[in-house]
């Protein structure tokens, strides 16, 4: 722990609380802006804490996140292994200048997933130079080894972990299409031994749904007494109907992150190509088409090149407005610990078909009422139910309103940050040495002007 004398507080303006305002750093080792929720629960959940008068400062890794002006970026580059254009380049001896890149390279040639516990390593040997700059670290999912070693540096740490990736590799070994392949999977998914025993040894853990709770209870063995539920927000002001854009028959949009099997797009390409046989159908797709992956092996087989199309890249103004274009939302995911794309989709007033896989009845409500819900992995199942929801504009209009009604009463990014603040606050008082750091109240660092920050190699 680090003994450098702390400035007093004294005359920080109070938060939103009454209490003086905390200084956070936050981890987040992939930030990619609008695909995925880890970019996405970062960039709304540090605005809204700004907005509650908190000092947060971002610790990223590629793709970094788009954030809030008053939120300042730290950068903290990977060799970016997994990058858009050449996924999974060997880096060459001249790249390797740091302890995280060695551990990252490391990683990668034993097959696992490198970058959380490389990111890990970064963010600890970034911060152990800064223990006074900030009150506590919160970690967006990455659980590497270099959290328990900020602990020992006198940093408070919370851990967000929206579901348990145990899941992820459970369903990927199910549906590996051979032994070589689940032997491949298992190796990528060995970082998972990791996060495990990282959050089974935190003090405080937030997720973001009572079956996340559940799965993580029983994946991560993180006593319950230790797992509380804050779920995630949506920008209702954002994301909201637009009566001025005229919504294209026949269309559907759904959101698919990477070409994994959790994601069940290739149950929603088997309904499409089934619904095609009777009726107009068109798919847009939030996300990236990669090229020779499962999805695009089976929209070849299935002749459905020309009525799907993958939008990336674009503006969030885009993203809303085709929401507001299609006629239907789906999420055909074997498993979510949450969904933002089902709640953004609601938000927007448009009607959805989900499965019932993991958290989404929790989220998206009674089947009939604010959404249609159908089992997951049942692709005449899920054809069914959009053909019932496009055959009937009354239902389409119903479920809409409701949906969205349910996430105005519901769902708020100043919700979910006032109630990460609780555990921010409780996690501080669970801590009595760092009480004994900060006197008072402890001190504040001054607020980095810099919207980016690059630290200099090791």
């Amino acid at each position: 722990m680090s003994s450098r004398p702390v400035a007093p507080r004294s005359t920080a303006p109070a938060a939103a609380d009454g209490e003086l305002p905390l200084r956070v750093a936050f981890l987040t080792y992939r930030g990619k802006p609008h695909v995925g929720g880890q970019g996405v629960y970062t960039r709304h959940l540090t605005k809204a804490l700004s907005d509650l008068g908190h000092e947060v400062e971002v610790l990223g890794g590629q793709p970094f996140p788009e954030l809030d002006p008053r939120v300042p970026l730290v950068e903290l580059p990977s060799l970016d292994i997994y990058n858009d254009h050449f996924p999974m380049r060997l880096p060459m001896p001249w790249e390797i200048k740091t302890v995280g890149d060695a551990v990252e390279v490391g990683a990668y040639m034993s097959g696992s997933f490198p970058e959380p516990l490389a990111f890990s390593v970064r963010a600890f040997q970034h911060l152990r130079g800064r223990v006074n700059d900030f009150d506590l670290v919160q970690d967006n999912q990455c659980l590497g080894y270099g959290l328990l070693g900020m602990e020992r540096l006198g940093l408070p740490v919370l851990a967000t972990i929206h579901h348990p990736i145990t899941v992820d590799r459970r369903l990927e070994m199910e549906h590996a299409e051979s032994a070589w392949k689940r032997f491949s999977k298992s190796r990528w998914y060995g970082f998972t031994k990791m996060q495990t025993r990282v959050a089974s040894r935190l003090p405080r853990v937030v997720t973001v749904s009572q079956n996340s709770l559940g799965d993580i209870n029983a994946d991560h063995a993180v006593p319950l007494e230790r797992l509380h539920v804050v779920p995630v927000g949506v920008d209702q002001d954002l994301f909201r109907p637009l009566p001025d854009v005229a919504r294209v028959p026949g269309r559907l949009i759904t959101t698919a992150s990477a070409d994994v099997t959790m994601k069940g797009l290739r149950y929603l390409l088997e309904a499409l190509a089934k619904l095609r046989t009777e009726r107009h159908v068109e798919l847009v797709v939030i996300g990236r088409l990669k090229e020779g992956g499962a999805s695009a092996r089976i929209i070849d087989e299935l002749g459905l090149r020309d009525v799907v199309t993958f939008v990336t890249g674009v503006p969030e103004r885009r993203i809303i407005e085709l929401y507001s274009e299609a006629e239907l939302a789906v999420v055909p995911s074997l498993y979510e610990g949450f969904s933002l794309p089902a709640i953004e989709a609601m938000s927007c007033g448009v009607p959805l078909v989900a499965t019932t896989g993991g958290a989404l009845p929790e989220v998206v409500g009674a089947d009939g009422e604010t959404a249609l819900l159908v089992a997951p992995g049942d692709s005449e199942a899920l054809a069914a139910r959009i053909a019932v929801a496009l055959d009937d504009p009354e239902l389409r209009a119903r479920i809409g309103a409701a949906g969205r009604q349910r996430v105005i009463e519901r769902w708020t990014w100043r919700h979910t940050a006032v109630g990460t603040v609780e555990h921010y606050r409780a996690l501080l008082a669970e801590t009595p040495h760092i009480q004994a750091r900060r006197p008072g109240g402890a001190g504040a660092a001054p607020r980095y002007q810099r919207r980016r920050i690059t630290p200099k190699a090791d």
